[in-house]
């Protein structure tokens, strides 16, 4: 560790001036192109129907092939990350973004399900980097007391992009026979399109580093360039730094990757089947189910800034996860077995569980991992918890189709919210019998 005198203090005039113009100019970008990300990564929940009609895939191959784009994200994840680091955040986000908008796009070509699977397995591929790379490009900007709030705002993007995509899909799905091309088609163009669009203005206004920014003084750059070099002696101390497959035998990676996995499993357990659970009330046209679909993101874009204040203020990272965690677990458990009303009620709970718990979650291996591990670290992180969203839908469709019902798989992922919270316990006692090493609070 360092001594206190090389460390700029937390409200240094000069610091917080810097912090406040990174964080207006650089977070409302970053939360556009996640709104983008997330509505391209969703939109085939609001399609099934229409998609399933039109090319015969049914729940189960639909379940597969929403999945799909979860193998290859996977597999390109943390390659796609280390040449964000080597490249900058500017230029290969934009090529992300850019290379996503265009595959999703082409998702109106999919009239069969081997179309389908080769698209969502190509978007899987495009996308795979963006959101560990955001997270990464987050600790070249952002100190460790205010990730909190950072990360927070990125994931209450994805409320947002729900909010929008329920009525945007509702909109577009009724555009059946517009320039002779069904309503979702129309929806995987112009969804598609709107990303490329957005990844070029990521390119005019995005800065990689703090070195890079003409819109701060010499004098900011220099606040902000020392604070996050002290943040990163102060975590490393004289060690060593350790290689990158060293990640692989360290059992905190392994319990981060299981908590990040179910808060996956859950997410995508209820994004790809709201829309047919709010079906299930009856009497509700397609802008009506988007409407209402949009009720659990609303409920959660609130509580993930609230969840984000608390972490940065109390510290108590763990607890927020944790509490996230439980909500989720009850919400699930309870939707499983409810009428159409109350299980819509209980999967807003859920929601708001499992925003809670994505969103608070990075900021613990956002401080712990340090140097050349940070972009791979986060992004393996990533790859491995997104598997969830493979698990989710394949299971889901599996239930339905064998049951005609999903309230089975409902029930497995509530016990894997259970089993996320005792790895939050484990992270804790770990932490505390290393107190020597890096600090994981």
């Amino acid at each position: 560790m360092h001594s206190p005198q090389h460390v700029l203090e937390p409200d240094s005039p000069v610091l917080s001036g810097a912090l406040r113009k990174a964080f207006r100019r650089l977070v409302p970008l970053v939360m556009i192109m996640f709104v983008a990300n997330y509505i391209d990564r969703v939109n085939i929940g609001f399609a099934k129907d229409a998609l399933e009609a039109d090319s015969g895939i049914g729940a189960a191959a639909f379940g597969l092939g929403a999945g799909l784009f979860f193998i290859t994200y996977a597999i390109f994840e943390v390659p796609s990350n280390i040449l964000l680091e080597r490249f900058g955040a500017k230029l290969w986000l934009t090529r992300i973004m850019v290379s996503w908008g265009l595959v999703s796009a082409a998702m109106m070509f999919a009239h069969n399900e081997w179309i389908f699977y080769t698209l969502r397995l190509l978007l899987g591929a495009a996308e795979a980097g963006f959101f560990a790379g955001i997270l990464f490009y987050f600790t070249q900007w952002f100190p460790n007391a205010m990730r909190g709030r950072a990360n927070a705002a990125l994931y209450s993007a994805s409320t947002i992009a729900a909010v929008i995509a329920g009525p945007l899909s509702g909109a577009l799905l009724s555009m059946d026979d517009v320039g002779g091309l069904h309503g979702w088609q129309w929806l995987f163009l112009i969804e598609g399109l709107a990303a490329v669009l957005i990844g070029l203005v990521a390119w005019r206004f995005l800065d990689a580093r703090p070195a890079d920014a003409a819109w701060l003084s010499e004098e900011e750059k220099a606040a902000l360039i020392e604070r996050l070099a002290e943040e990163e002696r102060d975590k490393t101390g004289d060690a060593p730094e350790p290689s990158r497959w060293s990640m692989l035998r360290d059992p905190r990676m392994l319990l981060f990757c299981l908590v990040y996995f179910a808060a996956q499993l859950a997410q995508y357990s209820v994004t790809f089947w709201l829309p047919s659970f709010v079906r299930r009330i009856g009497g509700l046209g397609e802008v009506a189910i988007g409407l209402v679909a949009v009720l659990p993101f609303a409920a959660a874009f609130v509580a993930i800034l609230v969840a984000g204040r608390i972490s940065d203020r109390t510290g108590a990272r763990r607890s927020v996860l944790g509490s996230g965690f439980v909500l989720a677990a009850v919400g699930l458990a309870i939707a499983g077995f409810a009428d159409p009303v109350l299980a819509v009620v209980m999967l807003i709970v859920a929601t708001v569980g499992f925003k809670v718990a994505a969103s608070s979650f990075f900021v613990i291996p956002q401080q712990y991992l340090t140097g050349a591990l940070a972009a791979p670290g986060l992004a393996l992180i990533n790859s491995i918890g997104n598997l969830g969203g493979f698990v989710a839908p394949t299971l889901m469709g599996q239930v339905q189709e064998r049951t005609g019902s999903v309230s089975g798989g409902l029930y497995v992922v509530a016990v894997t919210c259970v089993v996320a919270l005792g790895a939050c316990a484990l992270l804790r006692s770990t932490s505390r019998s290393r107190s020597g090493e890096r600090a994981a609070a």
